[in-house]
């Protein structure tokens, strides 16, 4: 993938844990070779209605060249006329990524992720 002052959108692919989530990401690279990430999910379940449940949503990279790295954690919000679960990231990171996932968690200042992945993208 290049991303030369352009930016580039991929959709996660459809999930068996959360099967009525549907969300996108968006990286554009910046002059100073940054990669801003932009995360949008729609119909997301609560973390603690999974099972096992779990508190937070974290949003990882695997990267080019630097294994995989927690890029932060995925606000919620529902709306006053809607129980349906919002999900949303704005971050800039360093690392070049080649593909995004998300996991439930118990903590989110977590090194590694769990085994409970919620969302994910392809490669690109």
């Amino acid at each position: 993938m290049v991303l030369n002052s352009c930016s580039r959108k991929v959709s996660f692919n459809n999930s068996s844990v959360v099967p009525a989530a549907e969300g996108s990401v968006k990286v554009k690279k910046d002059k100073n070779s940054n990669y801003a990430i932009s995360i949008n999910i729609e119909r997301l379940a609560d973390a603690s209605r999974l099972q096992p449940a779990r508190e937070y949503y974290v949003v990882w990279i695997e990267t080019e060249n630097n294994g995989i790295k927690n890029i932060g954690q995925l606000k919620s919000s529902s709306s006053l006329f809607s129980n349906a679960l919002k999900g949303s990231l704005e971050t800039v990171t360093s690392f070049k990524p080649k593909k995004v996932f998300i996991t439930a968690e118990n903590n989110t200042n977590i090194q590694y992720p769990g085994e409970q992945v919620v969302l994910s993208t392809n490669n690109f």
